[in-house]
């Protein structure tokens, strides 16, 4: 396997969890990230801001460039875009990490809700993949993941949380299309889901606090997993939905007891598996 030394990736939400797990994964190669977060004070619930994520960045060896952006602002995510290929001189990967969620029925879930999801997931991923995509171009084996799931289309999946089934579908259906429409520019288009819920802040403090933390593998899984797919080659590997420990099987790795949160824990599987 190759590595990233030198590649600049742009991780919307890398200021915590599974976006900052990729981000330093890519980090110890030397590679040089883009935090793209709206993250700045602490959070009470919700650790890690887009500046403590650029020291982490640094001391696990890479460039760290925080940039203030919040995703439902095309704006902020043009000067974000700019401002990364202005100080590493190109984009080579895209993670659309950053996400909304509320696991609530429809007539539980205000407009306001709907429309944060919907903006965040499906719109922001659509709108920093436009930003990105000239600058893709132009990279030697340019990707876009997305941390989003297979499409699933059962009922099951869509019944208890409509409204965030539909923005998280539509992320994977980015996939779908931007996978064939970029396949003559040699860019390629994969989402990624895990295979069991993750151990983030975010899980923690919506689905049940520490009795799903237990059942949890860490975010390091989907970092080892991204950083698998990104030392694909591009023209061949596009318009997956890929599974993270489907991903390091591929790779030779199948021993995962040391992504567990509770070593021999009942496992817990995640949404629209």
């Amino acid at each position: 396997m190759s590595n990233l030394k030198g590649k600049t990736l742009f991780i919307s939400g890398a200021s915590r969890g599974i976006g900052l797990a990729i981000a330093l994964r890519a980090a110890r190669d030397g590679a040089n990230i883009v935090i793209a977060a709206k993250t700045t004070e602490p959070h009470a619930k919700l650790p890690g801001t887009i500046y403590t994520a650029a020291e982490e960045i640094e001391k696990a060896g890479g460039k760290a460039l925080p940039c203030i952006v919040d995703i439902r602002d095309e704006n902020q995510i043009a000067a974000a875009v700019q401002k990364a290929v202005d100080t590493f001189g190109g984009i080579d990967i895209l993670v659309n990490n950053a996400s909304a969620i509320s696991l609530t029925g429809t007539v539980d879930t205000s407009m306001k809700r709907y429309d944060l999801m919907h903006s965040v997931n499906t719109r922001g991923t659509f709108a920093c993949s436009q930003a990105c995509i000239p600058h893709l171009k132009k990279s030697s084996n340019p990707h876009i993941l997305m941390n989003s799931p297979p499409l699933n289309m059962e009922a099951r999946w869509f019944a208890p949380h409509v409204a965030y089934t539909i923005a998280k579908f539509g992320m994977s259906l980015c996939v779908l299309g931007m996978a064939e429409e970029l396949r003559d520019d040699g860019i390629a288009v994969n989402a990624l889901w895990p295979r069991t819920v993750i151990a983030t802040s975010a899980v923690k403090n919506l689905l049940g606090g520490d009795d799903t933390i237990q059942g949890s593998r860490s975010p390091e899984i989907m970092a080892d997993a991204a950083y698998a797919i990104f030392n694909r080659p591009s023209r061949s590997f596009t318009g997956n939905f890929c599974i993270d420990d489907e991903v390091l099987k591929a790779e030779g790795i199948t021993d995962l007891a040391k992504y567990q949160s509770v070593p021999g824990a009942d496992l817990i599987p995640d949404f629209f598996i």
